[in-house]
């Protein structure tokens, strides 16, 4: 039995020094102790803390008995292939905005004069942690748009009032001059972890244990239903919390890009598809980053190849056969003495004002539930 010394950097990823790392192993701990805290009555919420079956893995020992369990989903959007009536309707508005680009995954596309794709970039990186090499080093965050986004890019860019990093900058803020880490306000750490630490609490309702995505996700109200991301890790954790067990995200916590699926792909002179896809950020096991691109000797581009016929006009199309991940480790199976809760999440009454029997009593604000997907 072990505690981590430190959380690591997403990917294991080299950015920031020894001050820098410590400041980061700070703030994953911070929002990892939030997430076993949850909100409660004072937040507006209630049945949804404590998350006991959560733990701080720099704090608490992750067991002999440990197992490592990724939760897999599709990169592309479900509420936009939803609400789509077309394959290219989904594609297009996919392609539009990297607002619409929920599924802790962003791409942006490059194109030739001929408006053919030469290169799809794909990014899971929490802004959080940009904005923590920002404040360690601020060179080196200059160097790292200029060596994946473009030379051009200045500090004023990065900077515009010349102190404050803006995680949505003009090489940050559209899908087609870059994407150097997640800007979707749902897309950050803080709320993989929230809805993670949510997903632990078991929910037995007239006396049946919930199971299913779809009710957990509804009751628990710990992420978006419309996804193809929360309900699955709700689902997957809340799997482990039945077994009894404590569970945490694994470190380095963080999102990862998963597999590339190119069956059904061709190319002009037969080369196989999945080799023009390039991880290009963070180690062999945590992916944080990603190219799909020919290279120039070839004589083509992305948009000569065809999926499934139909050649490569939109990221969307490449998104649909790519996989995120993330992965949450279980200890100390069958020994958890935590209770379910027998009601859903739900909003705390309002308190009666003291003065509620005078006629010019003022009604008391109360702030809103805080939500679990978070900016950042």
């Amino acid at each position: 039995m072990a505690t981590l010394d430190l959380y690591s950097p997403p990917g294991n990823l080299q950015d920031l020094d020894e001050d820098g790392r410590k400041k980061w192993h700070a703030k994953i701990s911070q929002f990892v102790d939030d997430a076993i805290e949850g909100p409660g009555p004072a937040d507006g919420v209630l049945h949804d803390a404590p998350r006991p079956q959560f733990y701080n893995a720099t704090k608490t020992a992750t067991s002999d008995d440990a197992q490592d369990v990724p939760v897999r989903w599709t990169a592309f959007p479900r509420a936009v292939a939803d609400a789509s009536v077309s394959d290219t309707q989904a594609w297009e508005l996919a392609d539009s905005t990297r607002d619409v680009q929920d599924e802790y995954c962003e791409w942006s596309v490059s194109r030739n004069a001929e408006g053919k794709i030469t290169r799809v970039t794909f990014t899971c990186e929490g802004p959080e942690y940009w904005v923590s090499i920002a404040e360690n080093d601020r060179a080196k965050l200059l160097d790292l748009y200029r060596t994946h986004i473009s030379p051009d890019v200045t500090d004023r860019d990065l900077f515009p009032d010349g102190e404050t990093y803006d995680p949505r900058n003009v090489w940050n803020n559209s899908t087609s001059r870059g994407a150097m880490h997640l800007i979707q306000k749902s897309n950050t750490i803080e709320a993989e972890i929230q809805l993670a630490a949510a997903a632990t609490i078991r929910r037995v309702i007239d006396g049946r244990e919930y199971t299913r995505e779809d009710e957990l996700i509804k009751c628990g109200k710990y992420g978006d239903a419309r996804r193809n991301s929360d309900p699955l890790i709700g689902a997957g954790v809340n799997s482990l919390a039945r077994q009894g067990a404590d569970i945490t995200l694994a470190d380095p916590v963080g999102l990862y890009l998963g597999d590339l699926a190119t069956d059904g792909w061709e190319t002009p002179d037969g080369s196989d598809p999945k080799s023009f896809w390039k991880y290009v950020r963070g180690d062999a096991g945590h992916p944080v980053r990603a190219v799909y691109e020919v290279p120039l000797d070839k004589g083509y581009t992305v948009g000569d190849i065809t999926i499934g016929g139909r050649r490569i006009e939109y990221g969307g199309q490449i998104a649909e056969f790519l996989t995120i991940q993330l992965t949450a480790t279980a200890c100390r199976f069958g020994k958890s003495t935590a209770e379910p809760l027998t009601a859903c999440r739900a909003d705390a009454p309002v308190p009666a004002p003291e003065n509620a029997g005078s006629a010019t009593a003022e009604p008391r604000h109360v702030a809103p539930a805080r939500s679990l997907r978070t900016s950042g």
